[in-house]
Parts: C-alpha cells; structure tokens; sequence
C-alpha cells in the first residue's frame, strides 16, 4: 500500500508518495496561482502516469489545504504539526526547525523529554514567500534573478524587517538614491532573516543543528546566507535535505488521524472534478456590485472622458517644458509647450532603476519627435517624486519640487474650481484641501501604504493576471467579497478564504477595489466622505482603476473628476511649473537642457561619514554635468546633495544632551547601570542626581545604533510592540557589554503631574513595566550573572516617592551590607536635590524653546512645534527628523514649552486626561493651533502606539476645529527618510502657497448631550458582553430607577459601522461596541429624544478607560450629538459630568454580585456538560431556560432562591451526563475581558474547540471585579494609593465576598466533575514568580495568574485571546510565555490576535496547530 502526502500551501501545492519500505516513489512541486482545483487534479494525472491508478492512504496539510480536506473528504493534519511529526520520526539530530512558505513562517524547537515548541506567524505574511514575491515585483525580476543579485552584493541595508508594505517604501527608496540592485536584493533577504527570528524567536535562542524547510529556504542559497548571517551559524550547522521542500508532504505520512481512507488515484481525481462542491458561494459576507451592468459601465466611462489639454507633435519646433514624476513604483514624464498642452507622455515600470527607467523614456521622446518631425526645444525641466533629487542631479534638470504640489498644479489647471484632490499612487496617498482658490492643507498617508497601487498590483501578480486584466474584471463582478480594510500582507489570507468559499477571481478584485477606498478613508487618511469638499480629482496610477474610482463615488455618493492620464498629474505639474519658473527669470538657459537629454557619465565612490553614531555608508556620485548626489546618508548634517540653506535651531539636538549630562561622584561605593530607553529620556536628571548623592554612580548605556539593535531583536516577545520598547533590548545588552552586574531599570507607574487640571499622571503599561520582560528574560539565559531591579516608584506624590525610595535603598543594603550605609535623613536630603535637578531641568527646556521661539519670530522663519514623548529625542528612534526639519529652514521646538502651564486646560477635548506624556502633547496641540501660521504642529507616533489610536483623533480634531493642519509622522524601525522629508516638505511649501496668514478662530466644540435629572426615563442602550452577565443587567439597572436595554451580539455591519467612525487602531472591542451602538441608533428603532448609551469605564493605564471617549466622539461624528453617553463606574478618580445617572450601589451590589457568580457558576456547568453530553442542543436550552428563570429573581434581588436555582441547575446538567466517566482533553480560555467572552468577537473560538471534542474551561468575571482586594492592597503597599478606609474594613468586606463564593462552591462540589470559584488570593499567589502584583492594565496580574492556575490544575493547553496591538498583552500575554513555559514546561500556550479583518482561515489554522498538538 503506498501513502500519499499532500501540502497546499498559500502559493505552492506539493506532494509524495512512498511506499512501506520508506521509498519515495513520487514527488512534486509547483506553483499553484490559485487555482488549486486544477493544480491538484494535474499532480494526481502525473501521480498516475508515473504509478498508474493505485492506491494510497492520503492526508493533506497546508494553510490552503483545509478548504480542499473539506471538499473531497481526506483527513488534515495541520502544517506545523507535520512538520514536527516529520522530525520525531525521521534520525535527524534536530534542535530547531525553520520553516518559511508562501504566507506562513514557522520555528519549532525540540528539547528532549519535552513537548516540541511551536511557533507560527500570525496574521502578517511579512518575512515569507509572498514577501519575496513582492519584493521581486518591485525590482522588476523574477525570484531566481533576486537571489543571483544578492550573491554579489556589496552592503547590507536596513529595510523593514516587520512589514511588507513598508519594506516596498524601503526598497524604492533606496533605488530612487542610486543603490544598486544587488545591494538591495541582499537588504531585502537579511529584513526576511531579521522579521523570522525577532518575531519567532521571541527570547528562546536558536540552537544548532537547525533543519530549513520550505520552498525558499530550499531555492534561495541569499536567503539560506541571511540566516547564517544573522544567527552566525557555520555550514555544519545547517540541515538541508534534497527533499527539505517537501518536508510538510512527507510529515502528512507519519501523522495520526482519526480516519485514513485508502483511495485509488482516479476516485481521489473524481471528487476534485465533482462540481457540486465547486463554484458556489458557499459562506462569507459579499459587497453590492460597482457596476450594475455592461450599459452603466459604458456611460459612466463616456462620462469620465475628460479632456487631458492634449496637443499633437507634428512638425512643433517651439520652446518646450519638461516633466519627471520618479515615482515608487513608476516613471512618468511629460512634454509641454507655453499653454501647458501635453505634446508627449511616457509611463513606464522603474523596476528598481530610476535612472534607466528615466533616461529610456527620453530616448522614447526623441524617437517620437523624429516620427512627427518635430524638434522641441526643451527650455527647462523640472522633477519630482522619490528620485526628484537623483534625476534632477543625473539629468542635469533646472528645477525639482515636491510631489503634493505637483499634483496640485495639475489639478488646478484642469479643474479650476476644485476643492478637494485625492491622489493615490504606487506606494503614497495624499488629500489635498483647496479653499478660496489656494491649498489649504494637505493629508498624506502616515506611513502604511496599504491601499495605494501596489496593493492591487502585488495581488494581480499573485494570481496570475496582469494589472489592467484584473482591474478591468472588477469593474462587472457579480458579488464582490468584503476584504476589511487591512494592509497588502494581512489580506491575502481574506483572499485565501473567498477562494475556500468560492469565489471568483473577479470578485476578489472588486473587493480590493473597495478595499482600497475604505483604507483610504477609515484607515490611512481618516477622511469621512462630509470633509472632502464638491467637486473633486482624483489622480494617480490607482485612479485608472475605473473599479477603485466608482467604489470610491458608490462609498461617498459624490461625484468626482478624472482626467484622461490620471497617472501622468505628477509629471504634468512638473512641467507647468519648470514653464512658470522659465517665464519669471529673465536669463535664458536653452544651451543646458537641449544637448542633455541622457544620463551625464558619472563616477561613484563610497564614505564613511563620522558626523554621528549612524555611521551612515554614503555613496558619493560625481557627474560630468558638474552636479553631485549623496545616497545612504540620513541626514545632511555632513553630506547634501542640495545647495545649504540656513538651518532652524533644533531643540531636540540640544535636550538629547542635556537630559544625559553626568555628574559622577567621586568614589562611588556601587555602579548601577541604566538602559538609555524609555522614560529615562525625562527622568535620568533626577536619578543621576539622586544616586549621586548617594555616592552611587549611574552609568548610562551608549547611544542606539541600528547595528546593536538588529543583534537583540530575537529578545523581543512581541512583534507589533513599539520600536523604542524593541531597542531596549539593545541597551540592556550594552550594559552587560560594559560588565556592570546591577541594572537600575524602575517601574514607574506615575509620572510627575504637570498640571492639577489633568485627571492623573499615568505612564504607558510599555514605559511602566517593560522591565517586568527584561527581568523574565535573564531568568531564562544560561550563565549570566547581571541583576535586574525595577522597583516600583510613583512620581504623582513625593511623599510616596520618598517610601518607595527608602525601600528600594533599604534592598540594595541589604545585599551589599558593606557598601550601602545611609539613614532616611540622608535620602530625604538626596531626594530634595534630585527633585531640585529635575525642575531645573525642565526650566531649562522651557527656557530654550521659549528663546528658539522668539528667535524664529524675529527672523520671519518657521516654526514647528515637534510633539513627541520624551523617547523620540532618541535619534535613531525618531531617525533625525528634528534634523531634517531644521535643514530645510524650519525652527524646531518641543512640548516643553508647555511644562507646568495650566492655563491650557484639557477642556473641549473628548479623552481622559489620564497619561503624563499625551497631556503635554494635547496642551501643546492646543497652543499650536491658537497660534498664527507661522507655527505649525508636527507629531511623532511610534507604529503600534496603543493609546496614540485615541490621541491622534483628538489633536487632528482640535487643529480641524482650529482650520490649521496636523502632521503625523508615524516611526518604527524602517530608516524612512525620503518619506519623512516628502511629509516635512510637503508642509511647509503648502504654507508657502497661502496667500494670507494669521489667527484663526475656533469652530465650537461639539460634544454628546450630558445626560441630566429629566433624562433619566431615556433607555440606556448597552452592548451585548457575554451571554452569563449581559441578560440581567436591564434587571440591575431597573433597581435603580433606570430602563436598560441590551443590544444584540456583534456581526458584520458592527465591523464596519465601527471602522467607519472610530480610528482603525483603536482596540477591537472598541470598534465593535461602536458599530453596535451606531448601528441601533441609525435603525430608527428608538426615539433619539428618549435614548441614551451607557458603557462601564475603568480607571487605570489600559486603553479601555478612553471606551467612553470613543464612544462620545464616533457619536458626534455620526450625527448623534443629541443622545447623551453615560459611564458606569467603581472608580472615584473617573469624574464624568452626568448629574442624572446614579446608581444604587449599596442595593445593587449584593445582587449583581450574587448574579455573577450564578453567571460563572452557570458557564462551568455548561461547559463540562455540553462536550461530554450526546444531547449539546438539550445543553444549551438548559442553559438559557436557566438564565431566564434568574432574571426575576435579580430584579426582586432574592438572593436565596439563586443559590437554590443553582442546586436545581447542578442536578438537571448532572442528568445530561453520560453514565460512564467521559475524559477529555482540556483547554483554558484567558485574555482580554470582551474577547474571551463575546463569540462573535472570537470568532465563536469555544463553540469551535467544542465541536472538537475538547472541554473549554470558561472565562470567568467573578475574579476581575474581585481582584480589586488584591489590588488594592498591593498599591496600599507600594504607596501607589492611599487607603479611604482601615484595612479591617476591606478584610471584612472580603471575608463577605468570599463567604458568598464559598456558597456557590459548595454546590458546584456536587457535581460529578470538577468544577469551582477560584480563590483571588489564591490566583495571585502563584503569579509572584512572573510578573509583580502592581501590573494592574488591563486584565492586570490575572491573566497569567490564570494561566498558572491552569497549569497546575492539569489544562493540557490554555488560548490567550487579545485584540491585535493591544498594549497590555504586549507584557501580561505574549510577554510572560517564556516565563510561564520554563515554570510549566507541560503547557501548550496559544496567542491569538483578533480585530475585523482577521480571517476565519487564519484562525482555524492555528486552532488546528493546537488540536493536533494535544493528540
């Protein structure tokens, strides 16, 4: 009998047989361009040819094979598993496994006498095949052809390691600077090598031999020499079988399944031809058609035939303007005579060289003019786009601009009255708002380039079709699939699930080309469709998508304008203005631009600059024309390819060395190392000082390089965690480097408070304990003798400050007695001249950006206010964009300006005033915008910031009230210079352009309706929670006098109501509770003058304090000012103006308390029921009979009759029980709060393992409000709070709390399984050796307290369900795996991440990585 193994990949599909002997008698590989159907059935033909029709026992594998399982009926193994049970079973010495394929990256690593642990990407495709697929596109060669270029290259350069997207922008920006191919196709292997180990590693080191798997490490010898590179590994070191291609196949014949049918080849080709299962649309949400039909689409395109000014050649002889768009992704060039007619356009693909694409085009010109026997006499030329200053350079060209007002010019032309131009290209976005004639403001996207022209391009590509042919297929699709609105790399996995559910090739592209419209506007430039103006253009190459451009009129319902060569508007601004600039000068300059029109020779050499830590490797171009061009530097500090201008003074350059000013003692007594990360960027003045007076010294590590940082990155836990939390790592390492053996790394939980009007002082849960990971991380490596201490400290009151100092010096006395010898005299002492140099350090700052201010002033110069944490000073963090603004003339100035001023009140803004560092942003938002247009505002956001998703609305909104614009310039890890300048720029010749400058005066501040006395009949619409608490809320609430109404649960219009009026970046709860409540109230079910929405609102550093915030501002966006929002909340320091709401809390509590734990006590049952039960419908009916006999007895608050109604449940779920003991495997559920217990959110996750035969251990809600105890009195202990009340009062309180879940346990004992209330105290106990009780964001110390439980309690696997980027996961989730893996070595732990365009494919594979594990 032979055995058959199949692996359907995202982009390949392959196959073996062998025999019992363990000879492989057949084996393929191919590509299968998404059509797998007839990939498959063309592999079996051959099978057979080679074999004929036998028979074999057959299992499939693969991200896409689960679909085909499905359809045919062959049993599945998931990949990794396969992988995994291909080296158990196979004499292969195997420490590590790296697998890359087309969408997937895997590592395993095996320890003997242990469980394989396995780790798989999530939803990012970033470091795969398809991100070599992607990058060979934009180069313009095939894969082969990139991996013989990287083998000759020179120097590696940095590029986006985490996204593909961003790696496009890195790669043609090193291409418009002159880097050679080569170069860049090793750059482009070693970001691949970087994003598999820093995203896959997290922490756990790779240790030889190490077997690579898949098809590009079997194909790609420059890839295989990036791992070696990165993970310094010798040739011996490496296993690479002949076969290693095909490992996953071969895995598929050593897995176990539950059925293995032996089929003959013919029956196995017969299903797959089996039309019944094929071509249906089978599941998944679809979108309304762009075009009705053939006749719509005609007279639309009639309509749009506008005229381009286009005017023939023949015989023309006069002068003539040239234009040259260097675009991302293209070449376009333009031709003009002095009435800016278009004489002769040129498109064409750069593919990774600028200027041959440049100088090609020319030689089309010329060819053309001898064909009309014209000679054009091209008087001057003008470039622009991301090659502006290399082909200006090379070209010898008299102008360059920048391509925002580029593309204005050409709009204004064609289109005079136009208020609003969109243009999206290649790899940007950008909006552009005119008024009064003039451009008012410009918009560009931050950073991501999702929804710009390669986004459909790289799909085409993937399925095989050309650019145009896939566009043209939208344009007339019958059902278009709804994609979300997520970036290239994301939602290929969406489109792997539409060809599961049968859908076409043309659905999929309409559905990109809504996709791209909904980025647009919801996610890269946040427009809604009220702010875009009347009459439009839209331009760029993506506008002749005629799909994209009526999604985008079907979404907004306006009308736009596009001219006949929308692409060409770049090119053609470039040309209008060179003949602008001509007819100005009086000096005529025919001589130069006539002769040249080729590449000047030029002769190249390459440098070191010294004139920072950089370092930058800089080549140095000399061209015969006389001009010179500098490519690799990031900045022109020392090297510049333009004349000098008078820079702007830059504050930040003068605060990055007087925050780090030392003053050592003498004779220091110990030396304490100090990351230079983070808050250290505020707070080093004052620790320097305070240990110095201590006579100990603080040493801080060296400056970041992205060298040092590149070398750490396998630390990392979490892969979408900031870029400054990420370069900790490297700081940390330089510290060990330097042999210190104590590293001083505080958990600072409040900062200073600068101003009494702000509601608190937080820090960011990343700033505050990003140590707690450090310290975890030292616990794990081998021979490493170096100390962590993070001591807690609260900067909000020095009283508390002086405790937690005494405590920390106490520490350090007692383990080094001999040294440490000081009373509290001496440290209250050291503490007055630490807090002395910290204020004189912040006078100093608001001293020199006052001075800078009124220098710039007097000068008639610039002045941009620079907002950012204090972190971003770090010049690799922020990648000198302080400098690169004040090189183009601008002065730069710092929030400091706005230190411990309170007269700029946190009023009329949305948010609560709850973090330290975004009070000062938001107050110096404020100043910004009350100022004339001489000052203008400049913001710095890290990628993947969790609370700048919320403080970005506020400030844009608080300069769209203001009429001024706010600039974002989003960072990460990617040296994205030349993007960065285009936005800087951009800005300030926008400013340029207007005509008069001044004050502008406020539009009033709109807020939702506060909710008063006579509102208190209004129904209170509530999202659904969770299907054990949600249904007796309206009964609690009813008890106070209130009339509540729960929403149903979640679906597929909540995704998008939500995306549409909340930032796509908040948590994706908060999406969803927007869309919920948006969506009834849009209806027309309810009487807006008779409804209210409520939301619970906590305290504290996670996001979900800024819930109600959202949710008030997503109103007021929709049009619902008038319904007022109340918050419900146990929190004395959360103060919101809603005199009509109040509860009953001492005659709620009792009760709510009490339905809780029925609610809990309820979800155990069930749970152990409904998986061992034959009866799972019976189940759950008894479960919601249960829940509806318990709402009268909340409302008339007996508690006794809940007690005995939980007997009742106990016996009636006991009778569903099969006689005989039934074992299964059981999996725990942690994570956030509203993920892990709405199933719509996760995707009914435990409706899934369920089905699976798999006993859920439920969330529970009972320990989140009870952890409150445990809380409190930690803070009470680390002067993090001060107690209200006496501590026998909360130990009673306590023992009343425990005395009632005592109750419930009582009777849950009778169950014949086990089921109980955990014990708070309990669950917190076992948590001290992770992570500190006083990580309290979020779901705090109990989600891993929970985990631990778990794991002693006998789990065989526990799911953490987060919403992606969420912040607090960052530590308390993905942060603490290792950790908890090296104290419970017998636990599969699971991360998944969830938001709207996550897909079920997505999820499903790696629940199926988890089933197949526990077998």
């Amino acid at each position: 009998m032979y055995r058959l193994g199949i692996d359907i990949g995202s982009t390949t599909a392959k196959a073996v047989v062998r025999d019992n002997n363990e000879r492989t008698l057949f084996s393929k590989y191919v590509r299968h361009n998404a059509d797998i159907t007839a990939c498959l059935d063309g592999i079996l033909q051959e099978c057979e040819a080679v074999l004929g029709d036998c028979e074999a026992e057959a299992v499939i594998t693969g991200s896409a094979g689960l679909g085909v399982s499905e359809r045919i009926g062959l049993p599945f193994v998931q990949e990794v598993i396969a992988v995994s049970n291909f080296v158990q079973s196979c004499s292969i010495n195997v420490n590590t496994l790296i697998d890359i394929g087309g969408e997937d990256a895997k590592i395993i690593f095996f320890n003997k006498g242990r469980l394989p642990l396995m780790r798989m990407n999530g939803n990012c495709a970033g470091g795969t095949g398809a991100f070599i697929d992607q990058m060979a596109v934009v180069l313009g060669v095939k894969v082969e052809e990139l991996d013989v270029l990287a083998l000759n290259a020179k120097h590696i350069h940095p590029i986006a390691s985490r996204c593909g997207v961003f790696s496009k922008t890195d790669v043609q920006n090193l291409a418009a600077k002159a880097v050679s191919k080569e170069d860049i196709a090793a750059s482009i292997f070693n970001a691949i090598a970087l994003q598999v180990i820093s995203s896959l590693s997290k922490g756990l080191p790779i240790k030889p031999q190490i077997l690579f798997c898949g098809g590009p490490l079997t194909y790609i010898q420059s890839l295989r020499n990036a791992f070696k590179r990165q993970l310094n590994l010798k040739d011996e070191d490496i296993i690479r079988p002949d076969y290693s291609n095909l490992i996953p196949a071969i895995g598929c014949l050593y897995s176990k399944t539950d059925k293995n049918d032996c089929l003959k080849l013919s029956e196995l080709r017969g299903r797959l031809k089996d039309n019944s299962s094929f071509g249906k649309i089978i599941s998944g949400k679809r979108l309304p058609p762009i075009f009705k039909n053939e006749e719509e689409l005609a007279e639309w395109q009639k309509q749009k035939r506008n005229s381009n000014r286009i005017k023939t050649l023949d015989g023309f002889s006069s002068e003539a303007f040239l234009g040259i768009d260097s675009g991302s992704t293209t070449t376009k060039l333009v031709l003009t005579d002095r009435e800016n007619n278009i004489l002769f356009s040129d498109y064409s693909k750069n593919e990774g060289n600028p200027l041959k694409a440049v100088q090609e085009a020319l030689n089309r010109l010329q060819k053309e003019a001898e064909r009309h026997n014209a000679k054009p006499d091209i008087v001057a030329a003008c470039s622009t786009g991301y090659g502006e200053e290399l082909i200006k350079a090379a070209f010898g060209l008299d102008y360059s601009m920048v391509e925002t007002i580029a593309h204005y010019k050409a709009a204004k032309l064609l289109c005079p009255e136009v208020d609003f131009i969109l243009d999206i290209g290649g790899q940007d976005m950008k909006a552009m708002y005119i008024k009064n004639g003039v451009l008012n403001k410009i918009e560009l996207n931050e950073a991501c380039s999702s929804g710009c022209g390669s986004f459909i391009e790289t799909f085409a590509a993937s399925l095989g079709y050309k650019t145009a042919d896939f566009a043209h297929l939208a344009a007339l699709a019958e059902n278009p699939c709804d994609l979300g609105t997520r970036c290239t790399v994301f939602m290929n996995s969406k489109v792997k699930q539409s060809l599961r559910e049968g859908a076409t090739v043309a659905d999929i592209s309409a559905g990109l080309s809504y996709s791209v419209v909904k980025n647009c506007l919801y996610k890269v430039l946040k427009i809604g469709s009220a702010d875009i103006g009347n009459k439009i253009v839209v331009q760029g190459g993506t506008m002749k998508n005629d799909a994209v451009v009526k999604a985008f009129e079907n979404m907004t319902g306006k009308s736009v304008f596009r001219s006949s060569a929308p692409e060409l508007m770049g090119a053609y601004g470039c040309a209008i203005s060179s003949c602008e600039n001509y007819m100005k000068e009086t000096k005529y300059r025919k001589e130069q631009m006539t002769t040249q029109l080729h590449v000047s020779e030029y002769t190249s050499r390459e440098l070191h600059c010294r004139g920072c830590e950089n370092k930058c490797l800089v080549t140095k171009y000399v061209f015969a024309n006389g001009k010179t061009y500098h490519s690799g530097n990031k900045c022109e500090k020392v090297f510049s390819s333009k004349a000098k201008s008078e820079k702007g003074d830059d504050i930040y350059a003068y605060k990055l060395g007087r925050v780090f000013e030392r003053n050592a003692p003498e004779n220091p007594v110990l030396t304490l190392g100090v990351p230079r990360a983070l808050n250290m960027f505020e707070d080093f003045p004052f620790w320097q000082t305070l240990f110095a007076s201590l006579n100990i010294e603080l040493v801080p590590s060296d400056l970041s390089t992205y060298e040092d940082y590149e070398k750490e990155l396998h630390d990392v836990m979490s892969e979408n965690i900031c870029f400054p939390a990420k370069l900790v790592h490297s700081h940390i390492k330089k510290l060990v480097n330097k042999g210190i053996k104590d590293i001083f790394f505080p958990y600072v939980v409040y900062e200073k408070k600068d101003d009494e009007t702000t509601a608190d002082s937080y820090n960011c849960p990343i700033v505050s304990s990003y140590n707690t990971i450090i310290k975890n991380q030292f616990k794990l490596k081998e021979n490493c003798d170096c100390r962590i201490d993070n001591p807690v400290f609260n900067f909000k009151d020095d009283s508390s400050l002086f405790e937690n100092i005494v405590a920390y010096i106490k520490e350090l006395a007692r383990l080094y007695p001999s040294l440490i010898k000081v009373n509290r005299k001496q440290i209250r002492l050291a503490l007055q001249a630490a807090i002395s140099a910290r204020n004189a350090y912040e006078t100093d700052m608001k001293h020199k950006a006052e001075e800078y201010l009124q220098k710039a002033l007097q000068e008639n110069r610039q002045v941009i206010v620079l907002a950012a944490r204090p972190y971003h000073c770090d010049s690799l963090i922020q990648h000198k964009l302080s400098t690169i603004i004040s090189e183009l003339g601008a002065t730069v100035i710092s929030d400091d300006l706005l230190r411990n001023v309170s007269d700029e009140e946190m009023k009329d803004t949305y948010m609560r005033s709850q973090w330290a560092y975004m009070n000062r942003i938001v107050k110096a938002a404020k100043w910004t915008a009350q100022q004339g247009d001489w000052v203008n505002y400049i913001q710095i956001t890290s990628f993947g910031c969790g609370p700048d998703a919320f403080l970005l609305d506020e400030v844009e909104n608080i300069f769209k009230r203001y009429g001024k614009v706010c600039t974002v310039i989003k960072v990460d890890d990617i040296n994205n210079v030349g993007s960065m300048r285009l936005r800087v720029r951009s800005l300030l010749d926008s400013l340029r352009l207007k005509q008069e400058a001044g004050f502008h005066k406020p539009s009033a501040f709109i807020n939702t309706k506060t909710f008063e006395l006579k509102d208190k009949r209004r129904t209170i619409l509530a999202p659904f929670f969770t299907d054990y608490a949600s249904p007796f809320l309206p009964q609690v609430f009813e008890l106070s006098g209130y009339k509540l109404e729960v929403l149903p649960e979640s679906n597929e219009q909540s995704v998008e109501i939500g995306l549409k009026y909340s930032n796509n970046e908040v948590c994706y709860p908060a999406t969803l509770i927007v869309g919920d409540l948006i969506k009834a109230l849009q209806s027309g079910k309810y009487d807006l003058s008779q409804t209210a929405v409520g939301i619970t609102q906590t305290g504290g550093q996670c996001r979900a304090s800024s819930y109600y915030a959202v949710i008030r501002k997503a109103l007021v966006d929709a049009g619902f000012e008038q319904v007022p929002v109340i918050s419900v909340t146990m929190d004395s320091t959360v103060m919101n103006n809603q005199p009509g709401f109040s509860l009953s809390w001492l005659k709620i509590v009792p009760i709510a308390f009490s339905a809780m734990l029925f609610g809990d006590a309820l979800s155990l049952l069930y749970h152990s029921t409904v998986v061992r039960t034959e009866n799972k419908a019976e189940a759950k009916k008894l479960r919601d009979d249960f829940i509806e006999i318990a709402k009268p007895l909340v409302l008339a608050g007996n508690r006794s009759a809940i007690i005995k109604l939980l007997e009742e449940a106990v016996d009636k779920f006991g009778k569903l029980l099969p006689h005989k003991e039934v074992k299964c495997k059981k999996v725990g559920i942690v994570g956030e709060i509203f993920l892990k217990f709405n199933g719509f959110a996760n995707k009914n996750l435990i409706r899934w393992l369920i089905d699976q035969g798999i006993e859920v251990i439920p969330p529970m809600l009972t320990p989140f409000f009870t952890q409150s105890f445990v809380n409190r009195e930690i803070n009470v202990k680390n002067k993090l709070d001060k107690s209200l009340m006496p501590k026998f009062v909360y130990d009673f309180l306590y023992q009343l709390v425990n005395k009632e879940i005592s109750k419930f346990n009582k009777i849950l004992s009778r169950f014949r399984y086990p089921v109980k209330l955990e014990d708070i105290y309990e669950l917190a106990k076992g948590v001290k050796e992770v992570l500190p009780l006083y990580t309290q964001f979020g779901e705090g110390w109990l989600l891993p307290a929970e985990i631990v439980s778990y794991a002693k309690s006998g789990a065989d696997a526990v799911i953490s369900l987060q919403p992606f980027g969420c912040i607090a996961n960052h530590i308390i989730s993905r942060g603490v795996e290792n950790r908890i893996q090296q104290l419970y070595p017998q636990l599969n732990l699971l991360s998944l991440d969830f938001d709207g365009s996550v897909s079920d494919v997505n999820i499903t594979n790696r629940l199926l990585m988890l089933k197949d594990s526990l077998r």
